[in-house]
C-alpha cells in the first residue's frame, strides 16, 4: 500500500511537471501532503515537513549566499577572460559555443559540486546565449550532459555512496568504469554539436542572421572599470573557495556567507550599492530557494512515511530469479531514469545492496551493481531529478521551467547512459 502510495506520489508529480499543468512548487508541496494523508500519516505531517525542511536549510543558505557571490563575479567582470576567449574562438558560431559550453563544464565539474558547476557555467554562459539568440535551454541541457557524466568521479556523490554502501573502494568500482566515462565525455562533446547545429538552424529559420560582433558583448559586458588590486582579490576570493570545496576544509555555506560579505566590502563597499545588488539579484534567489524548501517537503514526506523504502522494495520484488544474471545490465538500463524516483541515499543505500545481494548469491560479483548504478543513477540523471537542490539552481538561474528542462534533455542524457554503458558491457566492467 505504501509503495503504491509512493509511486502515485512521485507518477502524478512528474506528469504535473512535464505537462505543466501546475506549478513545481505547488506540485511538490501538495502532491506528497495529499497521499501521506491518504495513507494515514495526518498526525505526523509537521514533523516529517520540518525534517524535510531542515535537511535542505544547509543546501538552501549555501546557494542563497553562493548566488549572490557568482552574480556579484560576474557584475564585476572576473569571468570575462573566460567568456572572451570561448567567444574569440566560436566567432558567434552556435556549434562552436554549445562546444565550448559542454567543455568549460566538464572542467568546471571535476570539483564533484553541481551546485558551484550550474552557479559558475550559467553565469558565465547565458549572456553569451543570449547575445547570440541561442535558447537557454540548449544551455541548460549541454550544462546537464556536461555535470551528468562528469558526476562519476570518485568524490562525487554518487560513486562514493556506490563506494560505501557495498563496501568497496575506488579501484573495483569507478577505475573499471574510466573508459565509459571517457566514452560518456565523448558523447556529451557529440550531443553539444549537435544541439548548436539544431540552434543555428533555428536562429537561420527564425529570420535572424548570426551577425556576431566580439566588441559590442565585451562592451555589455564592461564593468565600469573594476580596480586590478579588486581583481586580484576576487580572483584570490574564488580560488579559495573552490580549494575549499575540493578539500572540504569548512562548511560550503559557511564559506559562501563569508565570501560573500568580504566580496561585497570589496566590490560594493557603500549601502547604496549593496542594495542595488541585493535588489538586482534578489529575484533569482527567490526562485530558487523557494524550489529547494519545496523540494525539502517533498522528500520529507517521502522519507518520513516510507514510501521510498517501500518502493525500493517493490522493485526488488519483481525481479525473476531467472534474471538475476542480467542484473547489472538491467540496473545500467534504468538507473538514470531511476533518478527522478529515487534520492540518491534511498538508491545506494537502498536499492543497491538488495541488487547487490542477489548478484552474489547467483555468483555474480557485485561491483558490477555498482558500477552499472552510476551509470546513471543522480550522475547523467541527476540534473534533470527534482529531487536535487542544483537542479533548481540550473534551472532556476536560467529561467527554463522543468518540464521544459527535462523533456529537451531526457533522451540525450538517457543516451549518454546508454553509451556508457555498451562500453562497460564492451570493456568487461559489466557482464551479460
Amino acid at each position: 500500500m505504501i509503495a503504491i502510495l509512493g509511486f502515485l506520489t512521485v507518477g502524478i508529480f512528474l506528469a504535473l511537471t512535464l505537462f505543466t499543468r501546475v506549478s513545481v512548487l505547488v506540485s511538490l508541496v501538495l502532491v506528497p501532503i495529499v497521499f501521506a494523508i491518504i495513507g494515514g500519516f495526518t498526525p505526523q505531517l509537521g514533523e516529517m515537513i520540518g525534517d524535510g525542511l531542515v535537511q535542505v536549510a544547509p543546501v538552501a543558505i549555501m546557494i542563497t549566499f553562493a548566488i549572490l557571490y557568482f552574480s556579484l563575479m560576474v557584475d564585476v567582470g572576473l569571468f570575462d577572460p573566460l567568456i572572451n576567449k570561448v567567444v574569440g574562438w566560436a566567432k558567434g558560431d552556435p556549434v562552436k559555443i554549445a562546444i565550448g559550453t559542454a567543455l568549460v563544464t566538464m572542467a568546471v565539474a571535476l570539483d564533484g559540486d553541481g551546485a558551484s558547476t550550474f552557479l559558475i557555467t550559467i553565469s558565465a554562459f547565458l549572456p553569451i546565449y543570449k547575445r547570440i539568440g541561442m535558447r537557454p535551454l540548449a544551455l541548460t541541457g549541454i550544462v546537464a550532459l556536461g555535470a551528468g557524466v562528469m558526476n562519476l568521479i570518485p568524490w562525487g556523490g554518487p560513486t562514493a555512496r556506490a563506494m560505501a554502501a557495498l563496501d568497496l573502494l575506488s579501484a573495483d568500482i569507478f577505475i573499471p568504469m574510466l573508459p565509459a566515462m571517457a566514452g560518456g565525455m565523448i558523447w556529451v562533446v557529440i550531443a553539444s554539436y549537435l544541439i548548436g547545429r539544431m540552434e543555428r538552424k533555428r536562429i537561420g529559420a527564425n529570420g535572424a542572421e548570426i551577425n556576431f560582433n566580439e566588441e559590442a558583448l565585451k562592451d555589455e559586458r564592461e564593468h565600469s572599470g573594476t580596480p586590478g588590486w579588486k581583481t586580484v582579490i576576487n580572483l584570490i576570493l574564488t580560488i579559495g573557495l573552490v580549494v575549499i570545496l575540493l578539500f572540504q576544509l569548512f562548511p560550503l555555506h559557511v564559506s559562501f556567507i563569508i565570501a560573500f560579505v568580504i566580496a561585497l566590502i570589496i566590490n560594493r563597499p557603500s549601502w547604496t550599492a549593496q542594495q542595488e545588488l541585493l535588489s538586482k539579484h534578489g529575484g533569482n534567489v527567490v526562485l530558487v530557494i523557494t524550489m529547494i524548501f519545496a523540494a525539502g517537503v517533498f522528500t520529507g514526506i517521502l522519507r518520513g512515511t516510507g514510501m521510498i523504502e517501500a518502493m525500493a522494495q517493490s522493485i526488488v520484488d519483481v525481479i525473476p530469479d531467472s534474471a538475476g544474471g542480467f542484473l547489472p545490465i538491467m540496473v545500467a538500463i534504468v538507473s538514470m531514469p531511476l533518478s527522478l524516483v529515487f534520492t540518491p541515499d534511498a538508491f545506494y543505500f537502498g536499492v543497491v545492496p538488495v541488487f547487490a545481494e542477489a548478484t552474489t548469491a547467483l555468483g555474480g560479483d557485485p561491483a558490477e551493481i555498482g558500477r552499472a548504478a552510476i551509470v546513471g543513477q543522480m550522475t547523467t540523471g541527476f540534473p534533470l531529478s527534482p529531487l536535487t537542490a542544483s537542479t533548481f539552481i540550473l534551472i532556476g538561474m536560467a529561467k527554463v521551467s522543468l518540464g521544459d528542462h527535462q523533456r529537451f534533455i531526457f533522451g540525450w542524457a538517457f543516451g549518454t547512459s546508454i553509451v556508457m554503458t555498451i562500453i562497460a558491457v564492451l570493456t568487461g566492467a559489466i557482464s551479460i
